[in-house]
């Protein structure tokens, strides 16, 4: 589970709800004509703009990466590649069947190898899997963002649906509560699932996608390079070059700590 994303709504949602009710009370806060606006309304926007099998397809990889996401360190690929080169090296390609791998396009790469197919085959497949990894955490992204773009427009909607009804019923004090309550409220609603649901999920869908890109092309050219028989030792040193330079300048000085 992703703490941060779970801990930034929970604390988000809980300030918001301490501070109406230290001015108040919360019912005064829920209005179902301003939920139907924004809501509704941003879901309509959104559908219109993307198919439907799409906005699906982008709320569930939202929810799955925005709450259950687990990150992976290339460190660890490099490892485990380095291993399944050790492993070619003195068993041969059939002994990448015994060994357990979570990354599901490692997995794939290493069944490739197990099962004997040409290089080519492995890097068009591996490539194809990425890409299409990939395309459905951009267009996850893009469905949030438009969701997160169009919730304060429907707020703005609102305020003024609820304008026109206060103006039209200024005789009828009754009616002014109501109608200022929508006019208020949508604007509130559509700010919250904003700034504190869409916006967030999709700059981490965006942070997901750049770190899966290069840790999705690591995985292809350490698949490569053990497919093409290289030494563990080699294909360290080729893959380091996909870390951050702040990975870099730990293992730095992890290995001169061993040295020392």
């Amino acid at each position: 589970m992703d703490l941060a994303t779970t801990l930034g709504m929970l604390a988000g949602g809980a300030f918001i709800t301490i501070a109406i009710l230290m001015g108040g009370s919360f019912s005064q806060f829920v209005d179902a004509p301003s939920v139907l606006i924004v809501l509704g309304g941003g879901l309509s926007a959104t559908l219109i703009r993307f198919p439907l099998a799409g906005v699906a397809s982008a709320f569930k990889i939202g929810g799955k990466v925005a709450f259950s996401h687990k990150k992976q360190d290339p460190r660890e690929l490099i490892d485990q590649i380095a291993e399944m080169g050790d492993i070619v090296r003195r068993s041969g390609p059939l002994g990448l069947e015994s060994i357990e791998l979570e990354d599901a396009n490692l997995k794939k790469g290493s069944q490739f190898i197990a099962d004997g197919y040409d290089s080519n085959f492995i890097r068009e497949s591996m490539e194809l899997a990425r890409d299409q990894f990939l395309t459905r955490l951009q267009e996850g992204q893009r469905v949030f963002k438009s969701l997160g773009d169009a919730a304060p427009a429907f707020g703005m909607i609102g305020t003024l649906v609820g304008l026109v009804q206060l103006l039209a019923n200024m005789d009828d004090p009754g009616a002014i509560g109501p109608a200022m309550a929508v006019a208020l409220l949508t604007t509130l609603y559509g700010a919250v699932l904003a700034n504190l649901v869409c916006l967030p999920i999709a700059d981490k869908l965006t942070a997901k996608f750049e770190v899966e890109e290069i840790n999705q092309t690591l995985i292809i050219d350490g698949i490569m390079s053990v497919r093409d028989g290289k030494s563990p030792a080699l294909i360290r040193e080729m893959l380091t070059a996909y870390l951050p330079e702040s990975a870099k300048k730990d293992d730095d000085e992890d290995e001169l700590a061993q040295a020392a």
